[in-house]
């Protein structure tokens, strides 16, 4: 897994400048001599995830600006609720932390990406995946009164936004999330982006990384990104998804609702960052989602 280093020495630091200062620092504090092995970052993002050798052992390094929340979300993620998938080596474990410098390190977990690999077309890939989502979910649950609502307010905040969606689907859009009266809804600790690019096959076996966006939402919304690509014309893959799941946690009115959010937020903000391709795929989401209507 990974994209290979991106940068040579910088003043002499280990992390070759791809980490602040201060971070670069902490970081040679606690692993004593580390080395740069591989920078695993993803370009559209400010987090740095970093694959690094110290004395004992291969750690991950994430780091993260001032403005990043989803370094804080991670943390909360592992402080409570990864525990199960930890304790059965399906994730790695948070080993060192400094919340205000936005610095994690966790255990280095082998495998390769899922994504675009032939695991991403197996069932049993999807079987496991459904298994651990559920594990994961299962660690609570509680009632919000407003998680409805300010999902759909953010929605319409996105399209507030510069975007180039058409404008005749933007109003259709905006007309569907104004008409819905959201209800009072179940929420779970959610990973916020179960998908093959945050899953690693090792062995056979399936392990998750990413927790950036944990936070606590309806369970089906943990399934939007799998019902918009991987599934769109693979049945068996979701059905395999939903018998290691157990259930399907998904109800028509709400679910409608979910993609249409994710097709918004998708849309706008890969326009934003200059995704085409990803902006595509948001245009196609919107259509879809507005056609269960």
């Amino acid at each position: 897994m990974g994209q290979g280093l991106r940068a040579g020495q910088v003043d002499g630091r280990w992390d070759g400048g791809l980490l602040r200062a201060e971070q670069s620092a902490l970081v040679a504090s606690w692993l004593r001599s580390p080395k740069l092995l591989a920078d695993f970052s993803w370009a559209l993002a400010d987090t740095k995830v970093l694959r690094v050798q110290g004395p004992d052992g291969q750690f991950i390094v994430k780091a993260g600006g001032p403005d990043n929340h989803h370094l804080g979300r991670e943390l909360a993620a592992h402080r409570a609720y990864t525990g199960p998938l930890v304790e059965c080596g399906r994730a790695g474990r948070l080993l060192l932390a400094d919340s205000g410098a936005n610095l994690l390190v966790m255990e280095y977990l082998e495998g390769h990406l899922v994504e675009g690999t032939q695991a991403e077309q197996e069932p049993g890939t999807y079987a496991q995946a459904g298994e651990l989502l559920r594990l994961f979910h299962n660690q609570g649950r509680r009632i919000d009164g407003r998680y409805e609502l300010q999902a759909t307010a953010k929605s319409l905040a996105w399209l507030d936004r510069a975007h180039r969606i058409d404008p005749a689907v933007e109003r259709e859009a905006r007309g569907r999330l104004a008409e819905y009266r959201p209800e009072p809804v179940t929420v779970v600790p959610t990973h916020g982006d179960w998908q093959p690019r945050n899953w690693l096959i090792h062995s056979g076996e399936v392990r998750v990384i990413d927790f950036g966006r944990f936070e606590f939402r309806p369970a089906a919304t943990d399934l939007c990104r799998l019902a918009v690509q991987q599934w769109r014309q693979q049945p068996a893959l979701e059905q395999a998804f939903l018998e290691g799941y157990g259930t399907d946690p998904r109800s028509d009115v709400v679910w409608r609702i979910d993609l249409l959010r994710e097709a918004v937020g998708t849309a706008v903000w890969a326009f934003q960052v200059g995704d085409e391709e990803f902006e595509h795929q948001g245009h196609r989401m919107l259509t879809e989602a507005l056609a269960r209507w």
